[in-house]
């Protein structure tokens, strides 16, 4: 066999099975893994790796850990780190890897931590609670954070907070780590804004909505230091026939940026769209389903003609062929095992 130039992470829940990280070396030419190593993690529900490509971050029950990234993929655990609260749900490094930003979905609380030159995890700079109803408005009209991302100039950190309905928007002090509120972006009523990705160029930012299947697309501009958005397309993450009770998840671009991959469960299906550069709206290009039950992530592998599914609730992930001009998914093999897997990264490790 020969050596593969990337590695797959997959994050997963740790019932019965500790070791809450597997490590894949990648076949592009024939859209499939095997499996290499795996890392002994308590759920590991989220993953991350720094823009330097050398570290990964991992939620744990504890906080977070930090991880070496090895010449061949393995990873080697540099340190652990508390968060002082609920488990996290979703972290992400601000673009200079100085900082670490953790989502509290059951908290509702944003933690932001230093990080130090050598990867490992500093102390907290900073804490901030959502507010909301109260705990008798159970998931919605409660704060529950899902996501947590920068601004591309490395300005401002978005905050997606599914139980109350919008995307709160601070002003990150590189000095000190602390964050000040300076917008929101408001979505609808119950439609549960769940991640956030922003165009390779940080024009354009991409908010999936769990509850009501769309995709809202807004134009970011920085105007003398102020985030200012405007919304551009809401897109469906579904057919017009589809299962009821369905739920996005997944928002993931292709390695080139020219696509775009979202996921939904109970409909246990896959949409890919394409991204037009120069305005950032979407263009579905097919909708089908990923022989699994609720597809937690999915992403394109680095040839665009080839993609994986990971199906939570059946334990399992499966793999299919693309034609992207066909608008067809071939299944492709048998599914790979992996319990309650949550979250992929494919990695290039060639030098």
């Amino acid at each position: 066999m020969k050596k593969s130039n990337y590695v797959a992470y997959v994050s997963s829940y740790t019932m019965g099975d500790e070791h809450g990280i597997k490590i894949y070396d990648v076949d592009v030419e024939n859209g499939r893994f095997t499996e290499k190593n795996k890392v002994k993690i308590s759920n590991s529900s989220y993953i991350t790796i720094s823009h330097n490509g050398k570290y990964l971050y991992s939620i744990t029950d504890f906080g977070i850990e930090s991880y070496i990234i090895e010449a061949d993929g393995n990873l080697t655990l540099i340190n652990y780190a508390t968060i002082n609260g609920m488990r996290g749900r979703y972290l992400s490094t601000d673009y200079s890897d100085q900082f670490i930003f953790v989502a509290g979905y059951h908290d509702g609380k944003i933690t932001v931590l230093k990080l130090l030159e050598d990867g490992s995890i500093g102390h907290i700079t900073d804490e901030v609670f959502h507010k909301g109803l109260g705990s008798i408005a159970e998931r919605n009209f409660r704060p529950h954070i899902n996501c947590v991302k920068m601004t591309r100039d490395n300005e401002f950190l978005l905050v997606a907070d599914l139980g109350m309905d919008h995307v709160n928007i601070y002003r990150l002090d590189h000095t000190f780590g602390t964050l000040k509120p300076v917008d929101i972006i408001r979505s609808e009523i119950e439609s549960a804004p769940r991640h956030l990705k922003f165009s390779k160029n940080g024009n354009f930012l991409y908010i999936v909505h769990e509850l009501k299947n769309y995709i809202d697309v807004y134009r970011y501009e920085n105007k003398n230091h102020n985030p200012e958005f405007e919304k551009i397309q809401t897109i469906s993450t579904l057919n017009e026939y589809h299962a009821g009770g369905s739920a996005a998840s997944a928002l993931n671009f292709s390695v080139d940026d020219k696509y775009l991959v979202s996921s939904n469960s109970g409909d246990n299906s896959v949409i890919i769209y394409s991204v037009e550069e120069e305005t950032g709206k979407l263009n579905k290009i097919l909708c089908l389903p990923v022989s699994g039950e609720y597809p937690k992530d999915a992403v394109l592998f680095p040839d665009n003609k080839h993609l994986v599914s990971l199906n939570h609730e059946s334990d399992m992930m499966t793999f299919f062929k693309v034609d992207l001009v066909k608008a067809l998914l071939i299944m492709n093999g048998k599914e790979l095992p992996v319990k309650s897997p949550n979250c992929i990264i494919i990695h290039s490790i060639s030098k």
